[in-house]
């Protein structure tokens, strides 16, 4: 592709020769190939701008940053809204692979990743492969690859677009998160269905307020309708929540669908008749008149809405109702998502969950005191350098509906631990509830939480989920719940046959 055939498409300058090819996208020095357009985002750690000399020694082709270098000879555009712009670069030099499939954006504070594991699962069961973009991994034809984050940088969406376009998969579903919306990632993709999930407190720190929070979400459904595709469109909205309900008055250019689970006139996808079990939940679904018995594996209400938003999706997709009814009782547990650790033998259960904000906790909480335990015993903690305003909200919502918390590290970063501690306990002791102990280290946590549990309880190990990994100042080292859960479980094995009495040994004697 020639320079010249995208300086069309947003208000920039431009120095050099239009004619200069370009044949690649990089952002990252590293991975940068000759010929490519260098892109120099501006960053949390690092700023773009001092790598722009390695990249032009690495043989780029043009530099694309907010403030033009005089020290270069080599072509540059200067653009104000740079992440916009690489989006809509990356759509046009990779041909626009978003028009050769349905694409299914998935926003909202909970719920996007089960969500995306539903759809999919509903697809296979009607012979649909489809390409998947969220926060467990990126997954298509075969292949997995890392997710660093819930929503890539624009030139890997398109990349990874064009691969799935070019081996016939005609459907993506992606987790958008509010940081990818509000900084333009994926403005150049033009979006078949919107989801919206639920509005809770997360990234303020980034978002400044709920308000702020709720534009950029926003943005996935005042998008739609305004790309080059002429297919119907639709918005599929919780009805239930409060920002949902907001988002249902809001002009979109799309038909909207809505779903809950309180009965009420109007909403096209309802849940009535719900029980929940550990091994899983059920439920009516009501949708055009029709009434399906929905059997989900996943434990929960929350469990429920995420089902509705699927089975809303796939029945926009064309998916008959019935079919797509069937494929969602096939769908597995997403990893990190109340995933159980085997503990049956001593009579308690283990679940893992990455449950990171307060709504989200008393979403799983909720769910697990609905199945009636013993007693909860739950252990989490709060990343670090995010948002602070959610940590003593987790505080108290951890300690309300546990019978004893563990308080401890998550992924504290350059943070230190013990102050990320003290503002969950502001939470805490503003409740006067004392039903907790302070373990900075997590590995500890963790055995102390699974020699503590009993018969008929249950512990819940919130916060990481999926991730495999804890980031302690700048770098990451390899830490698994479910793993460090297994071990103490074998731990606390060995220690029942260490205290077990030894036997006499007793002589039979014939008289």
């Amino acid at each position: 592709m020639k320079i010249k055939e995208i300086l069309h498409i947003h208000n920039l300058q431009f120095t050099g020769n239009e004619e200069t090819e370009i044949s690649g996208v990089s952002y990252d020095t590293r991975t940068l190939k000759k010929g490519d357009a260098f892109f120099a985002l501006p960053g949390h750690q690092t700023d773009g701008k001092r790598f722009i000399r390695e990249a032009v020694e690495k043989g780029a082709s043009v530099i694309v940053s907010q403030e033009k270098d005089d020290g270069i000879i080599l072509p540059q555009i200067t653009v104000k809204d740079i992440f916009s712009f690489m989006s809509e670069f990356c759509a046009k030099f990779y041909n626009y692979p978003d028009r050769e499939m349905t694409v299914i954006g998935i926003t909202g504070t909970n719920g996007k990743t089960t969500i995306t594991y539903m759809i999919e699962s509903i697809l296979a069961h009607l012979g649909i492969q489809c390409g998947v973009i969220g926060t467990v991994n990126y997954r298509y034809a075969g292949k997995v690859f890392d997710a660093p984050n819930t929503t890539p940088q624009s030139a890997d969406i398109f990349t990874m677009m064009r691969e799935m376009a070019d081996c016939g998969i005609k459907y993506l579903v992606m987790e958008v998160s509010s940081h990818a919306l509000a900084l333009g990632r994926v403005s150049g993709i033009d979006f078949d269905i919107a989801v919206f999930t639920n509005l809770t407190g997360d990234h303020l720190d980034f978002h400044k307020d709920i308000e702020n929070y709720f534009s950029a979400k926003s943005l996935l459904f005042s998008g739609l309708g305004k790309g080059a595709k002429s297919n119907a469109k639709y918005a599929i909205i919780n009805a239930d929540d409060k920002y949902g309900k907001k988002l249902l008055k809001t002009d979109i250019n799309a038909e909207k669908k809505s779903y809950g689970a309180k009965a009420k006139s109007g909403v096209n996808f309802l849940a009535e008749n719900i029980t929940v079990s550990i091994g899983g939940s059920k439920f009516d679904v009501i949708a055009d008149g029709i009434v399906k018995r929905v059997e989900i594996k996943h434990i929960g209400l929350h469990n429920v809405y995420n089902a509705l938003a699927s089975l809303a999706v796939c029945v926009c997709c064309g998916a008959d109702f019935e079919k797509a009814v069937e494929g969602l009782s096939n769908s597995a547990q997403a990893p990190g998502r109340l995933e159980r650790v085997d503990a049956e033998k001593f009579g308690f259960e283990i679940a893992v969950d990455y449950a990171h904000t307060d709504d989200a906790l008393k979403n799983v909480l909720s769910a697990l005191n609905g199945l009636k335990p013993k007693r909860i015993i739950t252990l989490f903690g709060c990343g670090g350098d995010r948002d602070r305003t959610k940590r003593p909200l987790m505080g108290k919502t951890a300690v309300e509906m546990s019978d004893f918390v563990f308080v401890t590290s998550d992924n504290p970063r350059t943070e230190d631990p013990s102050q990320i501690i003290l503002d969950i306990e502001v939470g805490i002791k503003r409740i006067g509830k004392k039903n907790y102990k302070v373990v900075i280290d997590r590995e500890q946590a963790i055995k102390e939480a699974v020699m503590m549990a009993q018969k008929g309880d249950i512990v819940l190990l919130a916060g990481k989920g999926h991730e495999t990994y804890q980031i302690i100042g700048t770098q990451k080292r390899h830490f698994n719940d479910i793993e460090f859960a297994k071990k103490y479980l074998d731990y606390k094995d060995k220690q029942k046959i260490l205290s077990k009495p030894k036997q006499t040994q007793q002589k039979e004697f014939d008289f």
